[in-house]
């Protein structure tokens, strides 16, 4: 389904002015039919628009992969050096951006664009329509901000992977073609415009209680601004924002237990700042978490979710290190049989982080519950000490901040002694290690500068293809055929 940016505002458009068009006579509001204008009345229908912006996050209105329930993940863990296709996966999509010999007609390249700006323009429609609302001032704010912050989080993304795209701020008006084609925008305007959001966002609530768990606070704000300002390098402005973040009252901190930060039980806790919502067993087809293995017949080497680009992933870690448990499995305890089933195979180990225990079955891992993190508090900790580390080289500060996480670990403490070089690429390399399968990897490449990511994948035959092109995805070509405004990356 070319269900994109343009076609989506067009079927509304086109609705309206069917509807006009064929109904000058009638002048009584339709009842069996809820637009606009009717909807956004009351606080509840308020709380219904953020919330819908909120499930752009973890559904899709086609009943495809959620954004952060896989499809993200192809763009960024499987484009990375962190994973490659399975075996299994005939997807040729998929396969080829495991290979890095994706084109612009890629469905997933498209697919992540549609999904973004789905939820850009529900954020869109929230921002605009709520404050003509007439309820309590203080949540009607609050809600405008959630909007803004979800508004900052996917148009940080959407820049990151494609560079230069079209700042859509408002929920269109028109049916005319011409005013519906939006050009590219400057990558410093869309960053500008992130931070106008951001910075609003930031006076969202510290926490919430009940219900309302998960929802952005101003602490969530302050991290991704600080996340923009390190993509950006503007390593002043991030310090600002992560010292906020750490000694702004918050009360973020590490769980004792890494595991935790992938458990049912402790979803949403201290070290969380803001995570993309799962359950298990909804029945939705189109808001379930699909980054865990599929248990199906304890079958090894048949298994369709992407995997370790080789063994050199799972032999980063010592024995040591408890991070290691956690993110990769190479045996798993078959309840129908009684007997542990261990892989010993080319294709293991597997991803661990997600697969969610508490289903009986094991073999329904698609409704799986575990949230997906996309902030959290070791992320702080490790730019905290990249940043004193490009503002004053490697300071105790400093070491002090990737200590916390590699104590965390189990892992012995840096060494001291380190050049700033070296200090930075040490923390990479506990980034990498931090965060796998969590959408860090192929960004932090990529900021690295220009040949990180190209030397990276270089390293695995399958994707002996990169070049500086991948450093960006390509334009969707849908997108560009259906608005001429649109110019393509280089090398696309």
């Amino acid at each position: 389904m070319k269900n994109n940016i343009l076609n989506n505002i067009l079927l509304i458009a086109a609705g309206t002015a069917i509807l006009f068009t064929s109904c000058k006579k009638l002048n009584e509001n339709p009842d069996s039919v809820i637009v606009a204008d009717q909807f956004y009345k009351t606080q509840s229908d308020a709380v219904s628009a953020v919330n819908a912006a909120y499930s752009s996050l973890n559904s899709d209105p086609a009943g495809d992969f959620p954004l952060y329930g896989r499809q993200l993940n192809l763009l960024v863990e499987n484009g990375s050096d962190n994973q490659v296709y399975s075996p299994s996966n005939t997807n040729p999509d998929v396969r080829a951006l495991g290979t890095t010999t994706y084109i612009s007609a890629n469905s997933r390249v498209q697919k992540v664009w549609q999904q973004l700006y789905y939820g850009i323009n529900r954020a869109n429609i929230a921002i605009d329509k709520i404050p003509t609302i007439q309820f309590d001032t203080m949540l009607r704010s609050r809600l405008v901000r959630e909007a803004k912050f979800l508004r900052g989080l996917l148009y940080f993304d959407l820049v990151r992977l494609y560079g230069a795209i079209p700042l859509v701020l408002h929920d269109p008006t028109s049916i005319k073609l011409n005013e519906l084609q939006v050009p590219r925008t400057s990558v410093d305007s869309v960053y500008a415009q992130i931070i106008t959001d951001l910075q609003d966002a930031t006076n969202l609530p510290k926490t919430y209680s009940g219900a309302d768990k998960g929802r952005a606070t101003g602490g969530a704000a302050h991290t991704l601004l600080a996340k923009v300002y390190v993509t950006r390098r503007e390593w002043a402005k991030a310090l600002t924002q992560l010292q906020i973040v750490i000694n702004g009252g918050y009360g973020y901190a590490l769980f004792p237990n890494y595991r935790d930060v992938f458990q049912k039980p402790t979803k949403n806790g201290v070290e969380h700042i803001f995570s993309a919502q799962f359950e298990s067993n909804l029945g939705a087809v189109n808001s379930t978490q699909n980054l865990s293995q599929s248990f199906s017949s304890f079958n090894p080497g048949t298994l369709p979710i992407d995997i370790p680009a080789d063994s050199s992933l799972y032999k980063l870690f010592t024995a040591a290190d408890t991070r290691r448990a956690v993110t990769f499995y190479s045996e798993v305890y078959n309840a129908a049989t009684g007997k542990t089933v261990v892989y010993n195979n080319a294709y293991t180990p597997y991803f661990n982080k997600f697969v969610d225990y508490s289903l009986s079955p094991l073999t329904t891992q698609s409704q799986s519950g575990i949230n997906y993190p996309i902030l959290r508090y070791a992320d702080v900790l490790l730019s905290y000490a990249e940043v004193l580390n490009e503002i004053n080289g490697p300071s105790a500060e400093a070491y002090n901040a990737i200590n916390e996480v590699r104590t965390r670990a189990h892992v012995d403490n840096l060494s001291a002694g380190l050049s700033q070089s070296a200090f930075r690429d040490s923390v990479f390399l506990e980034r990498r290690k931090e965060f796998i399968q969590e959408g860090h990897r192929w960004f932090d490449l990529v900021r690295r500068g220009s040949t990180y990511l190209v030397d990276a994948l270089h390293t695995l035959p399958a994707k002996a293809a990169a070049s500086e092109k991948n450093n960006l995805y390509p334009i969707p070509l849908v997108e560009i055929q259906q608005n001429p405004l649109l110019t393509q990356n280089p090398g696309y």
